[in-house]
């Protein structure tokens, strides 16, 4: 919604956005060895605001591959195909079980939809403490959560799926680092 003066619009804006960043100003972040002193990486990164970064429901850090990686064969996942039908399989499950894509879904239907049990629940609490993450992120990584477990085909979510949610939390995880070294 655009408000202006005296009239407000509104322009459809669902969308899925899928981008890319470089870790640092020179390109690289390789761990504790940076080409980059932590300061440089900081003041780079903070030009991100927080409340933006929150709204990310996955990020993930793509290491350098070594040397010769991409000449050798060998097994290279599952196809397409098999993907597909996956994806599939996952997305008419949430359709039959809420109506809506996992992404889509209020925080009374995640409550509705995808209960944790009560030691998960904890699990999830204790690492969004640790990480310093925001109510936001907690119902995220549990709509991240929700298609894991559907991608699986599980009916529920459990405590692997939670950790491999908060997996996909890498810029988080990054600027925690970076602040630690700094401070």
């Amino acid at each position: 919604m655009i408000s202006r003066a005296t009239s407000k619009t509104m322009f459809p804006a669902r969308f899925q956005l899928i981008g890319a960043l470089n870790p640092s100003p020179s390109g690289y972040y390789d761990g504790n060895q940076t080409r980059t002193n932590p300061q440089a990486i900081l003041r780079y990164l903070s030009r991100l605001s927080g409340p933006l970064l929150d709204r990310f429901d996955m990020s993930i850090e793509i290491p350098a591959l070594p040397r010769g990686t991409l000449t050798k064969g060998g097994d290279r996942g599952d196809s397409t195909v098999t993907i597909k039908a996956r994806v599939d399989y996952a997305r008419q499950q949430m359709l039959t079980r809420s109506g809506k894509v996992n992404a889509l879904l209020s925080t009374r239907e995640l409550e509705q939809y995808c209960p944790l049990q009560q030691a998960d629940a904890a699990f999830l609490e204790n690492a969004l403490h640790q990480l310093g993450l925001s109510v936001r992120a907690y119902h995220r990584i549990i709509k991240v959560a929700r298609t894991i477990a559907d991608l699986a085909g599980e009916p529920d979510i459990s405590r692997g799926h939670l950790a491999e949610a908060l997996g996909y939390r890498a810029m988080d995880r990054l600027l925690k680092q970076i602040n630690s070294q700094i401070i």
